[in-house]
């Protein structure tokens, strides 16, 4: 019959003998017309469809029953199936706009819509759609379609955010392969994209009526082979569950996978439950959405009238509210039109007229002039209805859109939480969030507990490792130096090291089991590049690399890594030569500036002091060599605290106080650090780290493989003429030995865990200052590989257990350089170290001595002259002279000088002197 009648529809238009109706060029309307046509494009037997048709019509009844909207004016909708073709919905856009229809709720399918959106773009009528969800159907390329329900971009999204919430990263994709669902799939790709998230495999059913049972099982067994366990089903209800069944039957519903339904599915289950039980058994665990409509008092008594129409016998979904709303929002749409004087006028298209020589009377079509003032009101309109707020934003979008997240459990499901465009995940509903700030943290992303397919609650993986006999390519590279971290044995593809151990003992601590081989990377003569080898993992060529590989910035833009398990960081090696102790060791604490200043702040304050005292002091009087003498003594004496001047002024006591406390701390630093200069065993290198090695022209060594060649030239500024490839430890020793003065190198630039293997038995060379880069060594693998999370997390368990520990102290602790004889020494004080103390003291004992026995033999001459005076004539041998000449000189050396009595006379005489001058005073007088 469809068939048929589709036949006489062609055969009608093709041959002009459709009836006209009142369009002309000049026909016009009064304002308030009696009757406006509107037509109603939709499939009339599908899910979508059997709601729609009952929603339009309680609608229409609503509408016309209602004086507060189109007064006067008799609203009248005409239906018309186009059974999911876009050509039968063409011919049915065609017709009503041979009827003066000024606009056109529909069309359901987006295919449908895509088809005759070109034909309301032309003559100037509005669609209004509530079921076509392609979100390709644009304002900018069809300005008169306008969706009133939610994009599946919005339900991509929603999707998107859900694969994300729960860890996963591949998604497979099982769609319809038309405008729905391809473009569908395509915003799903691009929301995933936003999420670090992919589409790893699309599998696309073909559109027409002919699919089977066997093709779908095809497509599925393909899925069954893929890594990936998370698959989003966009199809319609007789495609989707087949799909299930299929699946049921191939064990593909069961433990481990995880089913995300589009909107299609929560359709059929609001309008046809229960489902017979197979079907329901066929989706235990699945996870579809449903556009969110808020709970109202309208929506309910709707849905009781709902019931008494239907009988129970079809349910009410969100589509029958959309299809409801729309009619509503083209009332007020067009009673605004009316009231701003708008009215029904048609006119021929020119662009139709133009066309000669054609049979097909295209003059019958006709333009809606009043079309652009519609579909402004249209796109003006604010109001609630069933399905909530009706309101168009600036891309002509419903406004907060939003769905329900439903678990399929048992003979019927529960809602586990809402979706919404302004927050994201939340188990409130987002009406009661649209009052708050947006809040779209991860910790306030949540969702009630689901139940899995298989009847667990425990999330699935999302993924396991394909069932095809496939073993990982794991690449290792071959070392030719420190293959204590990892090495080949000789003649096999077994590999032993730290890396290759850690390795080992983080897969087996896996849940499930790592099907791998190592593959040897390197031509064995030298270390290969480490940058390749993570570009090849990044193309495919491995499925990952495991080895001393250093997590830096440019291998990270390719490729994945696991948590650090050894850490990294590159350091300068350099020699170093024992600083030895000279016989002025005692005046290295201070520098040469502070010297200078400590000396002329002490005369400095004795100046200061005896300016102060002056005046009152007596123990600061007196001539000016016993001044000059005085002020010496007392600021010298302040460095040991033996001063015996008394301060009597407040303020030279003041000054006194403050630089006692100098003199103090000078002396507590001198002595700490004089101290850790004579007990520290002290080594020196001309090179002080980095940034002095960067100052100089001397060759750099570098380990070939390494990391440090592009960071030193890139990052640093090193030229790389100055650069020296390097591949052993034995190269390094022999380099740094000879030295860039005979052609070797001034340091060595590497990596700090080779360095520490290489300092363990080379005791000449030291790490100069601190490390410049700080990163560590970890596994690559592709980009969003789970095998590198869950990698990351058993590493860190190692790690806590200690078995990482045991690991490295297996393989990387070495006996360190001899340190018995040498440290023992360092901590001894000797001789050499204090010789110039000791020459100073002695020269001025024998100084001191000097001065001293020239005073006694100036004593001891005048003394001998005294004594031959007095026994002059007498006469004497020889050696009786020399005794009494040895007698007088040890008579003068042990002769008491009476301080007291020289003291006494020195008054005698002083008060003599006054006395005379007194005498003559008066003499002068009388």
């Amino acid at each position: 019959m469809n068939a048929i009648r589709l036949f006489l529809v062609l055969r009608l238009l093709l041959f002009g003998l459709l009836p006209r109706g009142s369009s002309g060029e000049n026909v016009s309307a009064s304002a308030r017309p009696s009757v406006v046509y509107v037509g109603a494009i939709f499939t009339f037997d599908s899910t979508i469809g059997k709601a729609a048709k009952i929603a339009i019509k309680e609608a229409v009844k609503d509408v016309n029953s209602n004086s507060s909207v189109l007064s006067g004016t008799k609203l009248v909708v005409n239906m018309h199936s186009s059974n999911c073709s876009g050509f039968v919905g063409m011919i049915g856009a065609l017709q009503f706009m041979e009827t003066d229809t000024v606009a056109i709720i529909g069309p359901q399918s987006s295919v449908v819509a895509h088809t005759i959106s070109h034909v309301a773009n032309e003559l100037q009528v509005p669609l209004l759609s509530f079921a076509a969800t392609d979100p390709t159907l644009s304002s900018l390329q069809f300005p008169y379609f306008v969706r009133t329900t939610t994009s599946d971009l919005y339900q991509m999204t929603a999707i998107s955010e859900m694969v994300d919430h729960y860890g996963w990263k591949d998604v497979i994709v099982i769609f319809l392969d038309d405008d729905y669902g391809r473009n569908g799939v395509s915003a799903l790709d691009d929301a995933l994209s936003a999420r670090r998230c992919k589409i790893s495999y699309k599998a696309g059913i073909p559109p027409s009526g002919v699919v089977n049972r066997t093709d779908i099982m095809d497509i599925l067994i393909k899925v069954a082979l893929l890594e990936s366990r998370v698959i989003v089903l966009h199809a319609y209800r007789d495609v989707g569950f087949m799909v299930f069944s299929v699946a049921q039957y191939l064990g593909m519903v069961g433990d481990g996978y995880v089913w995300i339904a589009t909107d299609w599915l929560s359709s059929v289950l609001d309008s046809s439950s229960p489902l017979p039980s197979e079907t329901m058994d066929s989706m235990q665990g699945i996870l579809t959405l449903r556009q969110h409509t808020p709970d109202s008092e309208r929506k309910h008594a709707f849905s009781a009238r709902w019931n008494k129409i239907t009988g129970g016998s079809f349910g009410l979904n969100s589509y029958a509210l959309y299809s409801y709303d729309t009619v509503w929002l083209l009332a007020h749409a067009l009673d605004s039109f009316f009231d701003q004087g708008g009215v029904i006028k048609f006119s021929n298209d020119s662009k139709l007229m133009s066309i000669q020589g054609s049979n097909m009377h295209l003059e019958a079509m006709s333009i809606f002039d009043g079309g652009p003032h519609l579909l402004k009101n249209i796109l003006e309109s604010d109001f609630v209805g069933l399905a909530g707020h009706v309101k168009f934003n600036s891309d002509r979008s419903i406004i907060f859109p939003a769905y329900d997240i439903i678990n399929v459990v048992g003979t019927g499901f529960r809602r586990i939480g809402y979706w919404s465009n302004y927050s994201g995940l939340s188990t409130v509903p987002p009406e009661t969030l649209y009052s708050q700030p947006p809040n779209r943290s991860s910790a306030n992303q949540q969702l009630y507990s689901v139940v899995w397919p298989g009847e667990t609650v425990v999330k699935p993986r999302g993924w396991v490792f394909p069932n095809n006999g496939k073993l990982l390519k794991i690449a290792v590279p071959k070392r030719v130096s420190y293959k204590e971290f990892v090495s080949q044995e000789p003649g096999t593809n077994t590999f032993k090291g730290f890396c290759i151990d850690v390795f080992v003992a983080a897969v087996s601590l896996l849940p499930y089991a790592v099907p791998y081989q190592f593959i040897p990377f390197g031509n064995g003569r030298e270390n290969p590049s480490y940058n390749e080898l993570v570009r090849l993992v990044n193309a495919g060529v491995y499925d990952g690399a495991v080895g001393d590989i250093a997590i830096v910035t440019n291998r990270t833009r390719l490729a994945d890594f696991t948590q650090p398990y050894a850490s990294s960081g590159l350091v300068v090696v350099a020699p170093t030569r024992r600083l030895h102790t000279s016989a002025w060791a005692f005046l290295r604490p201070f520098s040469p500036s502070l010297w200078g200043v400590t000396a002329v702040f002490f005369i400095f304050v004795g100046i200061v002091v005896w300016i102060l005292e002056h005046r009152n002091n007596d123990e600061f009087r007196g001539p000016p060599k016993r001044q000059l003498v005085t002020i010496l003594w007392f600021s010298l004496s302040t460095m040991f605290f033996s001063h015996r001047e008394n301060t009597v002024s407040t303020l030279g006591r003041m000054v006194l106080l403050l630089w006692l406390f100098v003199v103090l701390i000078i002396n507590s630093s001198y002595t700490a650090s004089l101290t850790s200069t004579l007990t520290v065993q002290q080594l020196y290198s001309p090179i002080k780290g980095i940034d002095s090695l960067k100052e100089t022209d001397d060759p750099i060594g570098y380990q070939i493989g390494s990391f440090a060649q592009n960071y030193l030239i890139e990052e640093i500024g090193i030229p790389r003429s100055r650069l020296v490839a390097l591949g052993s430890p034995e190269e390094y020793a022999r380099e740094l030995e000879r030295g860039p003065k005979n052609g070797g190198v001034a340091a060595v630039v590497d990596e700090l865990p080779y360095v520490e293997l290489f300092l363990s038995s080379q005791c000449k060379f030291r790490i100069i200052g601190q490390e410049f880069t700080k990163s560590g060594w970890g596994f690559a693998f592709p980009r969003d590989s789970p095998l590198a999370i869950d990698l990351s997390t058993a590493i860190l368990a190692l790690s806590e257990n200690g078995d990482l520990q045991r690991i490295h102290d297996k393989w990387l602790t070495r006996s360190s350089c001899s340190s018995d004889n040498t440290e023992i020494d360092s901590q001894r004080l000797h001789l050499s170290s204090f010789w110039g103390l000791y020459l100073l003291c002695g020269i001025a004992c024998f100084l001191a001595l000097f001065i001293y026995f020239f005073q006694i033999m100036q004593k001891f001459r005048k003394a001998a002259r005294q004594a031959d005076h007095s026994i002059a004539g007498e006469d004497q041998s020889g050696s009786s002279s020399r005794s009494k000449r040895l007698k007088t000189l040890l008579s003068v050396m042990d002769e008491k000088v009476d301080l007291s009595s020289e003291s006494s006379h020195k008054k005698r005489k002083t008060e003599r002197a006054v006395s005379d001058s007194n005498i003559e005073i008066n003499f002068s007088r009388d």
